[in-house]
């Protein structure tokens, strides 16, 4: 059954997020934002277009006045302004104003420039979410927040704007590769860890249909983290409080995927900096420590750090955005299920934990 979860922004309604298993209610959803004489820039990537571009363009140009498209070239390393700029490009030729709506098709990095490119463009138009990954289902397709890396600082540049509307159609995630889905659920893992101990035995239950992406498993996964990421945001929209224990494992976790050149995942890089993030903390029994671990290994994700320069990854968190007056501002566990923040994590502290990391 498909769920629709309404997002609140300011204590006022914000968008739907729509939970479905195919693309059979996009038009409805899409022409309930009462578009029909509005222009649509559908912004994909290579890898996305050759799988959904056609059918999600043709359901757009029965909601939208016209469609237009732009294809980029996919991965970490094309999130920056070089991309945006062929963004605005592909806008300005075609004369949008700011009535008109960008539609992200793809990933968490289509997510992210397409927002931000529709939040600086002509200072701010719409735009739709339409995310293909278990990463951006979960995640980064929700809460408004957009942004590019500049040279090798993730999410530097960036800026808070709300999409007008969310549609995950789960059937997607059959089409991604071993280390894509991976990625999602280190996030997914997350969520339950710093929020919902339930959650967390739910996942552990049914690992062999995640493992089989059963369709009726996933909806019930990207619905469960639905529900923790929009009730955080919705406490706290622009990262103030309540939001940054979303970060939790993002602080090591950003770090070791700057030092490795992105050659580790981001949602692995997470699953990394979880890790460490549970052993400071020091509450988790052996077996809370051993069913976290398994459970990540059942999804494909790794639980050993490759050699890396302790230091240096040590060095990178100094130029986290999280940084505040100078401290490092970590989310660790009261328990599982249950995160706060934390602002007296010593280097000595994160050091342990990466070497923890490298030999479990």
């Amino acid at each position: 059954m498909a769920e629709i979860l309404d997002v609140y922004y300011e204590n006022a309604f914000s968008y739907h997020i729509y939970l479905e298993k195919s693309f059979d209610n996009l038009k409805h959803a899409v022409s309930e934002l009462g578009v029909s004489e509005r222009r649509a820039l559908l912004v994909t990537d290579t890898n996305v277009a050759p799988l959904y571009l056609d059918v999600v363009k043709g359901i757009l140009k029965e909601c939208f006045s016209s469609v237009s498209e732009i294809i980029l070239t996919p991965g970490e390393k094309y999130k920056n302004t070089d991309s945006i700029a062929l963004v605005y490009e592909k806008a300005i030729q075609e004369n949008f104003d700011r009535n008109d709506y960008m539609v992200a098709l793809g990933g968490g990095v289509i997510g992210d420039m397409t927002g931000f490119a529709a939040a600086t463009y002509m200072r701010g138009i719409r735009f739709i979410q339409i995310p293909t990954t278990l990463l951006a289902q979960v995640d980064s397709s929700i809460g408004g927040k957009t942004g590019v890396d500049f040279r090798a600082y993730k999410n530097m540049v960036g800026a808070f704007h709300m999409p007008s509307l969310v549609y995950s159609n789960v059937s997607t995630l059959k089409t991604l590769d071993a280390v894509q889905y991976a990625s999602g659920m280190g996030e997914v893992i997350k969520h339950s860890m710093i929020k919902n101990k339930d959650y967390f035995d739910y996942l552990s239950q049914h690992v062999e249909e995640l493992k089989d992406r059963d369709l009726q498993v996933l909806l019930k996964t990207v619905y469960e983290s639905n529900l923790i990421k929009k009730a955080v945001v919705e406490e706290d929209p622009k990262e103030k409080g309540e939001r940054q224990l979303l970060n939790f494992g993002h602080t090591l976790g950003h770090a070791i995927e700057k030092c490795s050149e992105f050659g580790y995942s981001h949602g692995q890089c997470v699953a990394f900096g979880c890790l460490a993030a549970m052993y400071i903390s020091g509450v988790t029994s052996k077996e809370e420590e051993n069913s976290v671990r398994e459970l990540m290994k059942a999804v494909g994700l790794e639980t050993v750090l490759k050699k890396m320069d302790h230091q240096a990854i040590l060095n990178a968190t100094r130029k986290d955005k999280k940084m505040d007056k100078g401290r490092v501002r970590f989310i660790l566990l009261h328990s599982l299920g249950d995160a706060y923040i934390d602002h007296n994590v010593s280097d000595e502290m994160m050091l342990e934990a990466l070497e923890f990391i490298s030999k479990s």
